[in-house]
């Protein structure tokens, strides 16, 4: 005789169906227009309300429109390099935040998170007087030289992002730790490469990710920064919607969807490997 399911606990949140109910809604919300811009994509139709059959003509164009490659090889770039710097400018600044103290760190902690509260439209025209008036960048640079207002304004964004998750990171660190490494002969640097940085990795992985989808998707203020000769992806896929929404827009706008979601399960595993290693990193005598 088969044995009735046991209810659930007080604690199994999970197995009580609102919450199934809510969780698959919520689900349903959030990626079915994905899904729909997915297999429209593959429509035989310049009308994306019709269905007229499957077909890859669209991802062909996608592959042979020299405009929108070119756009495409400019997001990569900005996001590449901005990343970088986000990353050694976040580590840093969360470095000093929680390691020192000194007058005017209050302040110096609120100004850090102004660029991630302050509406990004307002950003922008922040960045367009700043370059068109303060530091007026030249033009006519050679690439990738062309897109330097672009970079210095997506590594202002989105460093403290990276500063947010490695404070964040830092603040679960066994200070013992360190001690124990400077009891054993580690310097300052043996210290900081051996025990301080093993326990970072992860938050650098997951801040660096974050920058570069921020960098990648970002519109407004690119839209403020960008020239005639340094248009990014989501720029032009803008420029493309103004006239229609076909199924090359959404070819275009699926292949930006496959290169985050394979982007997000490498940083993730990296972020898994990072983290047991780190649990079993040995500290060395100096």
């Amino acid at each position: 005789m088969a044995q009735s399911p046991t209810p659930p606990g007080p604690l199994e949140y999970l197995r009580r169906w609102p919450l199934q109910v809510w969780l698959l809604g919520v689900g349903t919300f959030l990626y079915a227009p994905l899904l729909a811009l997915v297999a429209f994509s593959f429509n035989d139709s310049r009308r994306n309300i019709v269905w007229k059959g499957f077909t890859l003509k669209y991802y062909a164009k996608v592959f042979h429109d020299a405009a929108l490659i070119e756009a495409f090889a400019n997001s990569l770039t900005i996001a590449a390099i901005s990343t970088g710097i986000s990353l050694l400018l976040g580590a840093l600044a969360a470095l000093v935040l929680w390691r020192f103290r000194f007058p005017g760190k209050a302040g110096l902690d609120g100004a850090l998170g102004l660029p991630i509260v302050v509406p990004e439209i307002c950003m922008g025209v922040a960045m367009l007087v700043f370059f068109a008036k303060v530091l007026p960048w030249p033009q006519g640079l050679v690439w990738p030289l062309n897109l330097g207002a672009i970079i210095i304004s997506h590594v202002s964004f989105s460093f403290p992002f990276v500063a947010v998750v490695v404070r964040a990171r830092m603040a679960s660190f066994n200070r013992e730790l360190e001690e124990a490494a400077r009891d054993l002969g580690a310097g300052e640097l043996q210290t900081l490469r051996d025990v301080i940085l093993p326990h970072m990795v992860p938050s650098l992985i997951a801040g660096g990710f974050l920058a570069f989808t921020l960098s990648l998707d970002d519109f407004v203020i690119t839209f403020f920064t960008s020239g005639p000769d340094t248009v990014t992806f989501p720029v032009k896929v803008y420029s493309m919607v103004r006239f229609s929404v076909t199924p090359e827009v959404n070819a275009a706008s699926t292949i930006l969807i496959v290169l985050t979601v394979i982007l997000t399960a490498i940083a993730l595993r990296l972020q898994g490997n990072q983290v047991a290693a780190a649990a079993h990193q040995p500290v060395e005598r100096g």
